[in-house]
């Protein structure tokens, strides 16, 4: 007989052609044969110059398409140095297809795994900054990613700099097994030390921002930010109807949510990003000498 008389298994039926409302689809819809890209919340045509012109924001409707961790890093530093930028996964489980994935990622995007870490300023402020690349297997947190970002914090803890951290990630890399979820305590206790330390760690939330490291690195900010209309959670929002079979409630997840409930304590426009930061750490400054 079942725990509590409940079913051992439920499941949610869902129209598998249409897209969850507040989630806009990730398809890549561009054609650059064309020079025209699809907005992939209002669905309207976007010339590509167009939308680079305006940080990668919709100019229809507002919406903050998803940044390569590079062209963040450009948009909100200058004098960057990169660190461990040779440092790439490997298949240590022999989990099947994983090490072509690698490979395949690695060549399109030029870049070795789902993050990038260094040292640079915004505007005349001195900074450590991590920032995940969605496209990179969906930002997940693997190996790699887990130790370039406590090697960069506890470099930052060293030469006494704040650390921004900028998410974007569906969770746990599953191709690592339990190899990646040990990340969440190891980047966890290199931010405690980071605290411990008196030094500050600003969160940028992006969308999406799922998993373990909702669970972890993100919600540890001193100050914890977002884009506008970020999806932020650790389950996905069906999932949870599923284990709880209750309705959610209406922008249940998004940024402007966690607002009204604590979890965020601002949302900034792309626009203003680059000024606010600098503000925030020319508050913070007397601490990071």
């Amino acid at each position: 007989m079942p725990i509590f008389g409940k079913t051992k298994f439920s499941t949610v039926n869902y129209d598998k052609t249409t897209p969850t409302a507040a989630m806009p689809s990730m398809e890549d819809s561009e054609n650059p044969q064309e020079g025209f890209t699809k907005c992939r919340s209002c669905k309207s045509p976007i010339l590509i110059e167009e939308l680079e012109a305006n940080h990668s924001i919709c100019p229809k409707c507002d919406f903050h398409c998803p940044l390569r961790a590079m062209d963040r890093i450009n948009s909100l530093m200058t004098d960057f140095e990169e660190i461990d930028a040779n440092m790439h996964s490997i298949n240590f489980l022999g989990f099947a297809g994983y090490d072509k994935t690698l490979k395949s990622k690695q060549a399109a995007l030029d870049t070795k795994d789902a993050v990038i870490c260094g040292f640079g300023k915004i505007k005349n402020q001195k900074a450590a900054i991590v920032v995940m690349d969605f496209k990179f297997m969906g930002g997940s947190l693997g190996s790699v990613v887990g130790e370039k970002i406590t090697r960069l914090v506890e470099a930052a803890t060293e030469k006494r700099l704040p650390v921004i951290l900028v998410t974007a990630s569906g969770g746990a890399r599953m191709q690592e097994g339990c190899v990646s979820l040990m990340q969440m305590a190891k980047t966890s206790g290199a931010l405690a030390r980071l605290s411990n330390s008196e030094l500050p760690l600003i969160c940028l939330l992006t969308n999406p921002t799922y998993g373990g490291v909702t669970a972890s690195f993100a919600s540890l900010g001193d100050i914890i930010l977002s884009e506008p209309n970020a999806l932020i959670g650790f389950a996905g929002a069906r999932v949870i109807e599923t284990t709880i079979k209750a309705e959610l409630p209406e922008n249940f997840q998004t940024a402007e949510f966690l607002v009204d409930h604590g979890l965020v304590d601002r949302i900034i426009h792309r626009e203003q990003l680059k000024d606010e930061l600098a503000l925030i750490l020319d508050y913070v400054s007397g601490k990071c000498k």
